[in-house]
């Protein structure tokens, strides 16, 4: 449905150095680098038609009032622990650790975590059902 989404950080070098390491967790790389303006994030080998700069981006600017909240899809329970680990480690701060979130629907495990510029950014694994 959507082909690419992103917003603007305060410091683009801090915010890529967080989301590199972070985004790698969930088998995501940075796909394309403008200097000093934009960075994009996509999977290593994207589908046929998709954008080759990545499907998410990060821009040089002012962060948008009020934050956003963006989720990044995982492919696993253990996908999401690692996004949740390795961003504590890189200067994110915790919003919600990784559980499930039955709430939404059976089977949502995700976590929380605020970036460097305050965006709410999240991981989730939509588990299958099996009855």
């Amino acid at each position: 449905m959507i082909d690419h989404t992103g917003f603007s950080v305060t410091d683009l070098e801090h915010s890529q150095r967080f989301y590199t390491r972070v985004l790698a967790s969930l088998g995501y790389i940075s796909r394309l680098e403008i200097p000093g303006e934009a960075v994009g994030y996509g999977p290593v080998s994207p589908n046929e038609g998709a954008d080759p700069g990545g499907a998410f981006w990060i821009t040089q600017g002012t962060p948008s009032t009020p934050r956003i909240h963006l989720a990044f899809s995982a492919k696993s329970k253990e996908e999401v622990d690692a996004f949740y680990f390795i961003a504590l480690q890189v200067g994110g701060k915790d919003n919600g650790a990784p559980g499930y979130r039955p709430q939404y629907h059976h089977g949502y495990y995700a976590t929380f975590i605020l970036d460097p510029d305050g965006y709410n950014i999240e991981a989730v694994y939509h588990e299958p059902d099996n009855d």
